[in-house]
């Protein structure tokens, strides 16, 4: 197979593109750096082409390597034909690979090799050939053998009919047929285990839905609910179809003798041995493209979620609610650094309201607090019932917002915040990070395994190692995409820079505890284990602020510094002219950038990116995102009625919808049908984490506590 035009085929890209992109990854460079400093090599292939063209090499790559190793196998058993070579050769998928495979591969005993080792393959033939004149009890006289345990005329024809049954299950051509006619037509059904009980799963009690249009979530929502032993699923195949096509393949003359014993063989073969492996391997590919599917929306919403624009030059106060053990506080200033914290108990059982707001009255007025962040988790809607009606008595201009504390208690009980925090107890480092998530989103959740910031559905049930890899990616994408300042960022953010390893980041941070800031780029090369090759993989992600270099301030490479001075030169201007700012319109100084380009020695895209880059240095993509709504006022869900129009922030987008925290700490859902005018096949083409949209409330169920929202108004 020509990897490369099928890889483009499949991409709709250039071959030249998909070339160029598997050179480079084979090189090893990271996709951050390709999408970035490799533009005119692969012809602006964006991180998104890229990582799917990566995952999709890897499978490729192991498909033509299990090729390899079934073709040498066959051919040590001498059976190899040119015809089988050239069907394994074309074969696309590993499944069509195994399917061909299967008559070849090493069995355990079946009941057809016990009835071969009796020999009775010859009378197989005989039945298969349908050409006697004879009954078959009197073909099968001549193989009773008690030697071989051949007792009677039953014993060998059964035999004989295992050794047919096992030949038609073995057949690649009628497992395709017949897997994809079951996908067609085939049918997932499930019932419930014990009516009586009442579960999340209540509309698969008596479920039945077609598996060509089965969703990816109601996949999964079957699997977990088979799995809690709360359901019944099974598959229902269009039985009598499909051994119609296997007689119409194995019976090609009517005989007496023959016809009988064969349909008799072709529904025992389909039942017994085709039919259970065909259901195991459609669930399987049902889950697993439901997963895919999952792991797609997981990462947008993770993308979004961490590409939330920073609140900056804020003393926040992190507010991590709880009832019993009380809500602990941290005051953190506007660079992260923890100045303050403490415990108070508004909430019950010890509902110490009045000493709780005078111990926050001091903090607000000593620290100069002007933003709350509270946590959404047990206690939030007392906690924000207190901050209410503490901002209507301060005479300071105070806001809050309740922020998504998914993965703070995981964060704050690892061994990276004891070491950040070793004098802090869990509460006191789940506050601090409460805080820090709204001053910098992506520097604080980039400490949390993705999968625990609460943005997915069924994130517990798929590949964990393919989820982890699918939300890694995303997280380095996103940390790439902002860029690091190389004297702050932790070791956490660090490790996700394009060819930054764990090792190389805690190298990076002791040799700036030990040697005082970063002065220029260049310096990195003075890391431990940062050789050349990493150097050039994370340079242009790393910022140096006032730093020696002015150009370390921004994304330009160092690669391109050469051609960057001759460029500020030519058009009149110095480095230092970048940190003043005075570059703003040097766009419009540029007429011909092919030309220029030309002259520069370097590539027309790349001297876009330069222009680009100086005249907004080290601007942060972020800042074209929708800011999170403040609030100084708080809604119950009693207090919403039908028809009310609200804003709010959109929390987490799944298959059938989004869910979107309108202020009353139970998200509401907007159905996909909901969302807007248009059909849209998934509400991930309207809506993102994070969006700030206005929705009208539809109903409100208080029991249940569910609410229904519409995007219509």
């Amino acid at each position: 197979m020509d990897i490369i035009a099928k890889l483009a085929e499949e991409l709709k890209i250039r071959k030249g593109q998909a070339e160029t992109a598997v050179k480079l990854i084979d090189e090893g460079n990271t996709i951050p750096f390709i999408s970035r400093y490799r533009k005119e090599a692969t012809g602006s292939l964006n991180d998104e082409v890229l990582r799917n063209l990566h995952e999709r090499l890897v499978y490729l790559r192991n498909l033509e390597e299990r090729k390899e190793q079934v073709l040498s196998g066959i051919q040590e058993q001498e059976k190899l034909t040119p015809e089988l070579k050239s069907q394994i050769l074309a074969a696309e998928t590993l499944v069509a690979v195994e399917d061909l495979y299967r008559p070849y591969r090493p069995k355990r005993r079946t009941r057809a090799i016990i009835a071969k080792e009796k020999g009775l393959e010859p009378l197989a033939d005989i039945i298969l050939q349908q050409m006697t004149d004879k009954p078959l009890e009197q073909e099968a006289a001549p193989y009773l053998n008690e030697e071989k345990e051949v007792h009677t005329v039953e014993e060998a024809i059964a035999g004989a009919l295992d050794i047919i049954a096992e030949n038609i299950s073995d057949k690649a051509e009628y497992r395709r047929y017949i897997r994809e006619t079951t996908m067609k037509q085939g049918r997932i059904l499930s019932s419930v285990k014990d009516p009586e009980k009442q579960s999340v799963y209540e509309m698969y009690y008596e479920f039945e839905e077609g598996i060509a249009r089965l969703a990816g979530h109601r996949i999964l929502a079957l699997n977990r609910g088979e799995a809690e032993k709360v359901l019944t699923v099974k598959l229902e195949a269009p039985t009598e179809q499909i051994l119609m096509y296997l007689e119409k393949k194995v019976i090609h003359r009517e005989n007496p003798h023959t016809t009988p014993a064969l349909k008799t063989v072709i529904e025992d073969s389909y039942k017994r041995l085709i039919a259970p492996a065909i259901e195991r391997e459609i669930r399987n590919e049902l889950t697993e493209r439901a997963e895919d599917g999952a792991i797609r929306v997981f990462g947008k919403n993770l993308e979004q979620l961490l590409m939330q624009p920073p609140i900056v030059g804020k003393v926040v106060l992190g507010w991590d609610p709880a009832f019993r053990t009380g809500c602990k506080l941290a005051v953190v200033d506007p660079t992260g650094k923890v100045l303050d914290t403490t415990v108070i108990y508004p909430t019950a059982p010890q509902n110490k309201v009045a000493e709780s707001k005078a111990v926050l009255k001091r903090m607000i007025k000593k620290y100069n607090i002007s933003l709350i962040s509270v946590g959404n988790g047990t206690a939030s809607r007392e906690s924000e019932m207190v901050i209410v009606d503490l901002l209507k008595e301060i005479p300071e201009p105070v806001q809050y917002i309740i922020v998504n504390e998914a993965g703070a208690s995981v964060y704050s009980a690892s061994k990276l915040a004891t070491e950040e925090f070793p004098n802090f107890d869990v509460g006191q480092r789940s506050a601090a990070s409460i805080a820090r998530r709204l001053q910098d989103p992506l520097a604080e959740l980039v400490k949390i395994d993705p999968k625990s910031i609460g943005v997915g559905q069924y994130q517990h049930d798929m590949n964990q190692k393919k989820l982890g890899e699918a939300l890694g990616g995303v997280v380095e994408d996103c940390v790439n995409k902002v860029g690091v300042d190389l004297n702050t960022a932790s070791a956490s953010l660090l490790e996700y820079i394009s060819g930054v390893s764990k090792v190389i980041a805690r190298n990076i941070v002791a040799y700036r505890e030990e040697n005082g800031r970063f002065l220029t780029r260049a310096q990195l090369l003075k890391v431990g284990k940062l050789g050349p090759k990493a150097y050039e993989q994370c340079a242009g992600f790393m910022r140096i602020s006032d730093g020696k270099n002015p150009l370390d301030a921004t994304s330009v490479h160092p690669e391109s510094y050469e051609a960057t001075g001759e460029l500020l030169k030519k058009l009149g201007y110095v480095p230092e002219d970048i940190r003043g700012g005075k570059l703003k319109g040097i766009s419009k100084k540029v007429s011909d950038y092919k030309k220029l380009a030309a002259e520069l020695n370097i590539g027309e895209i790349t001297l876009q990116d330069i222009v680009k880059e100086l005249e907004k240095p080290a601007r942060d993509p972020r800042d074209e995102m929708p800011r999170p709504i403040l609030r100084t006022d708080v809604l119950e869900m009693k207090d919403l009625t039908p028809g009310m129009i609200l804003k709010g922030t959109v929390r987490n987008v799944i298959d059938f919808g989004a869910f979107v925290d309108i202020g009353v700490h139970q998200d509401g859902l907007v159905h996909i049908s909901q969302i807007c005018e248009k059909f849209i096949k998934h509400p991930l083409e309207a809506v993102s984490v994070g969006d700030v949209v206005e929705v009208k409330v539809m109903s409100v169920d208080l029991q249940k506590k569910r609410i229904q929202l519409t995007m219509k108004l």
